[in-house]
């Protein structure tokens, strides 16, 4: 759902708001001056209903957590298959400080342990190794955790995680402390899955 709605689905409700703005401002000016919009009912309640559903739509899709500085956008992992050990965290963090931090540790109850990975490719074989030290986020600067890249490993877990579930877990910066996420569970799918096992 997340890879659907960042290439369509999200430009796709820009337009819709941009389209229904102009819808409305044409509405409005359809009403002759001095003519009470209560006169409308009909009218008056589509273009309520529409407000709400347009605003409900735009806060569904945020999923974002705050602390100091550091903003943490989407974190999601997949549904993993019976039996699966381990499963992959993925989100973005974005420092609107002008210090660097370091995300140093995760945790979550989902897993009995959970470590930060880095995917490359050397002399064209894929490599993974776990990140040393914590993960730089850079003043001013965004850091991606996704497939095929930095990424979170929940090793060991305790249950399988099904589309459409959340799990909690915690991230410790250096500076910023630490701060409860939750995880939004999406389908297997397809694609570069980091660890399957």
């Amino acid at each position: 759902m997340s890879q659907f709605f960042r290439t369509a689905a999200r430009p796709m409700l820009g337009s819709i708001r941009r389209s229904f703005e102009a819808r409305l401002e044409l509405f409005f000016d359809a009403i002759p001056d001095g003519k009470p919009f209560h006169t409308f009912p009909g009218i008056a309640l589509a273009v309520l209903a529409l407000a709400l559903l347009f605003a409900s739509a735009q806060t569904g899709f945020a999923h974002e957590f705050k602390i100091g500085d550091l903003e943490i956008g989407h974190p999601w992992s997949r549904a993993t298959p019976t039996g699966a050990k381990v499963a992959g965290g993925y989100f973005t963090i974005t420092n609107k400080g002008g210090t660097s931090d370091r995300l140093l540790s995760i945790s979550s109850d989902v897993s009995d342990k959970a470590e930060l990975h880095e995917m490359g490719v050397k002399d064209g074989v894929m490599t993974m190794r776990p990140v040393a030290g914590g993960l730089e986020i850079p003043a001013g600067g965004k850091v991606a955790l996704a497939p095929g890249g930095y990424h979170l490993m929940f090793i060991g877990l305790k249950r399988q995680p099904k589309q459409g579930e959340k799990f909690s877990a915690t991230l410790t910066f250096e500076k910023a402390g630490t701060v409860s996420v939750d995880f939004a569970v999406e389908g297997m799918g397809g694609g570069m899955d980091d660890h399957a096992d």
